[in-house]
């Protein structure tokens, strides 16, 4: 046979299955003697190899009409990757059953090891040890290691046993259990998982035991029993599943009287996701807590929950095509008040109905048609008389079409768009003599243009290319009266570098419009590296320029009377490959003063090394000013640094200049072996309202091989620690050949 002329290989050929009985045997040693029909016995560098199964030893006699292999001196059975070795061993190739005296043994699966006294294999699959030492760790003296009176070993179940177990790190006791059950490959398995525990100054010591149950390969289950010294003991839950075409999580927890307030505390979360063909799909997404403090009182060891102010229950229908997106979507908000500092609700959308089609490059045409129509309903505990919360309908479309011209060098993109609005209002009270039904109908036109041209240049020594893009983007939006228009969900937009070149100065659902005949003028020089076009830095300037007045206003704001716009400067910069920086700014020149700021940097010289600080200002604004974001002044420092091979600091501080308070500090110590363990203790205070604060500490041990003790804070060092990097090395996956003979 030939295939594509290269000839093929015997060895590649099918073969026909053959029963066990049928597959020989092979034999190697210094001297084989016996019958060929009867028993064998190999001397000398003994060697028999039989279906899957390698036996060595100094001597080995086998019985081919019972299947019997007995290894004598320095056994050693290899089979799926794992090793057992003995002074003596027997071993049955056909109901695969035997016995080791004083066996070590290796498992292939997830590189574990150990001793016993005594070991019986009762199937393929099937093992039990007796008397045990049992370790993950790879060194020559492990840091930990399980001693156990009986270890049963599933292969198929992927479970092992431990009877009487006590748990060892650096010869100490450190956990004891009469049933310890852990995986033997690294898969999911039934059991208890290792116990977490810390300390907060609400909650007290905490301390969770979660059983995790494999129901089956598409879904699972966790249920946690939790113990929190000041609230009392609580009960949480997660189940997931996944499908073909569908997934989700299901969570919850439940204290059914707190120590502190003696109310019940709960907390649910539901999340499905689901995919029904022809493009069409559905979801849900339901959060909701017992009260107001559940995660100033309740949260997490080491995850700043306290800072959720918003719950989102809500769920959707949708469909989707290659130009299409439809759906309609029903969404409602729980609002975690804070007394001290108030929010204010959000509205609930019951319904809201979205449609979207977008055709691009249509004969060079970019044209794209959005809208929405959405029920706004204020929270049913609301009472208030401001139009801001008179409930409503919503309609809105709008259409808009470009034509971009792109050339090397230079874009000019015209565009024309028409957006219809209609309101249909439950004005409160005194407010009933508004008009029930508003139209609005605003054509909105732009040209955006930019060019960009080069030059070869040095920067910090090395050869460059720089560039200089200049951008002009043009804006007319006639004026509309809308002062009697409810407000939904609009807001005033900050002035940045993305808002500038915007159609409007209002983020939401664009309840106000503003009227606009004004040109933005924005400038950004880069410098590339000539060899790799890396960025080593980046200025950028813009400014807007308007033609006339501001005359829409949201109630209660100053309508704009100047011509120029506050300045925006912006710059970036790798000064060296280790060390960045970067700046944002917003300068008002009629006051000369600086709306708005963001200084960053960051220093990187090695790996597991880095130190960031930034500073973010935002000027007070004037009083009565609410829909300007409050003022604020903050210092942020974060470090991650070695102190030697093993020893390793971490850490973040939030500053408030304005509140003269620490928002969040975060001090930490890490401690990484030489092999197979590091541990780490972490403390956290944070503030859960605008005059309170969690304080916590926490302690973890990771046993490379077996898991962790305690609190696992990897998430919050990698959400504060700028550039922070685990320093555990990745565990190596093992596979059946890591031991091949």
């Amino acid at each position: 046979m030939r295939l594509n002329g290269l000839k093929v290989s015997p060895g590649l050929r099918q073969h026909r299955n053959m029963a066990d009985d049928d597959i020989p045997a092979f034999m190697e040693g210094d001297s084989i003697d016996g019958d060929p029909a009867g028993d064998i016995t190999i001397t000398g560098n003994a060697q028999l190899r039989r279906i899957d199964t390698v036996l060595k030893g100094d001597r080995i006699n086998y019985n081919q009409a019972t299947g019997d292999m007995v290894s004598e001196g320095n056994a050693r059975l290899m089979r799926d990757g794992s090793l057992v070795t003995g002074p003596n061993l027997l071993y049955n190739a056909d109901n695969q059953t035997g016995y080791v005296e004083k066996p070590n043994f290796w498992l292939g699966a997830n590189g574990a090891s150990g001793r016993a006294e005594y070991g019986d294999i009762f199937s393929r699959s099937r093992m039990r040890l007796t008397d045990v030492v049992y370790t993950g760790c790879a060194c020559e003296k492990p840091a930990w290691y399980i001693d156990s009176s009986k270890v049963d070993l599933d292969f198929d179940e992927n479970e092992g046993v431990a009877r009487n177990a006590v748990l060892y790190f650096k010869g100490v006791p450190i956990l004891a259990s009469p049933y310890l059950t852990f995986p033997i490959k690294a898969e999911r398995k039934s059991g208890f998982l290792l116990p977490t525990y810390g300390t907060t100054s609400r909650g007290g010591f905490d301390f969770s035991l979660p059983y995790y149950f494999n129901l089956h390969p598409q879904y699972d289950m966790t249920l946690t029993p939790r113990f929190l010294s000041k609230r009392g003991t609580m009960l949480g839950g997660e189940f997931r599943y996944l499908g073909a075409t569908y997934s989700g999580e299901i969570a919850g927890t439940y204290l059914g009287s707190d120590n502190v307030t003696g109310e019940k505390r709960w907390l649910y979360s539901a999340r499905h996701r689901q995919r029904l063909g022809g493009g069409f799909y559905f979801d849900w997404d339901l959060n909701g807590v017992s009260d107001d403090d559940y995660f100033r009182d309740i949260s997490t060891v080491g995850l700043n929950e306290a800072s959720t102010t918003y719950l989102t229950r809500s769920g959707r229908f949708g469909w989707g095509s290659t130009y299409w997106q439809a759906y309609v979507e029903a969404t409602s908000y729980q609002t975690l008040q804070d007394p001290d500092a108030p929010l204010t609700p959000q509205y609930d959308r019951l319904p809201s109905f979205y449609l979207r089609g977008a055709r691009y490059n249509w004969n060079g045409l970019d044209a794209e048609w959005e809208t929405t129509a959405t029920r706004f309903s204020r929270p049913l505990y609301l009472n208030v008389t401001d139009r801001s919360w008179a409930n409503g309908d919503r309609l809105m479309s709008y259409p808009t079409i470009s034509f971009p011209i792109v050339r090397p060098g230079w874009y000019i993109t015209p565009k024309a768009g028409l957006h219809m609005t209609q309101y249909h209002t439950d004005w409160p009270g005194a407010l009933g003599g508004n008009p029930r039904v508003q139209s609005r109908t605003l054509p909105i036109l732009s040209l955006d243009s930019g060019m960009t041209f080069e030059r070869d240049t040095t920067l910090f020594g090395k050869s460059s290319i720089q560039t200089l893009e200049p951008r002009l983007y043009y804006l007319h939006v006639p004026y509309r009266d809308q002062e009697t228009l409810p407000i939904y969900d609009t807001a005033l937009s900050n002035f940045s570098f993305a808002q500038a070149f915007d159609e409007n100065i209002y983020s939401g659902g664009w309840d106000r419009i503003a009227n606009a005949n004004q040109v933005t003028l924005g400038l950004t020089s880069r410098w590339l590296d000539a060899n790799t076009g890396f960025e080593r830095l980046s200025l950028s300037g813009a400014q807007r320029l308007y033609f006339t007045d501001q005359r829409v206003t949201l109630p209660g704001e100053v309508p704009r009377t100047g011509v120029r716009s506050d300045f925006l400067v912006g710059a970036e910069a790798a000064i060296t490959d280790t060390l960045s920086t970067q700046v944002t700014a917003q300068y008002n020149p009629h006051t000369d003063n600086w709306e708005r700021s963001v200084i960053s940097a960051r220093w990187r010289p090695q790996r597991l090394a880095t130190i960031a600080a930034s500073y973010r200002y935002q000027r007070i604004p004037p009083e009565n000013t609410p829909y300007v974001p409050p003022g604020r002044e903050q210092i942020s420092v974060s470090a991650q640094w070695p102190f030697s091979r093993h020893w390793f600091g971490v850490g973040r501080v939030d500053y408030s200049l304005q509140e003269s308070r620490s928002t969040q500090s975060i001090a930490g110590l890490e401690y990484k072996s030489d092999c197979c363990w590091a541990a780490r203790v972490v403390f956290q205070r944070y503030a859960v309202a605008a005059n309170e604060a969690n304080t916590g500490i926490f302690f973890q041990l990771e046993l490379s091989g077996l898991g962790s003790l305690g609190t696992n804070p990897m998430n919050l060092l990698s959400r504060s620690v700028t550039g922070y990097e685990e320093v555990t090395d990745p565990v190596r996956s093992s596979t059946s050949f890591e031991r091949y003979e």
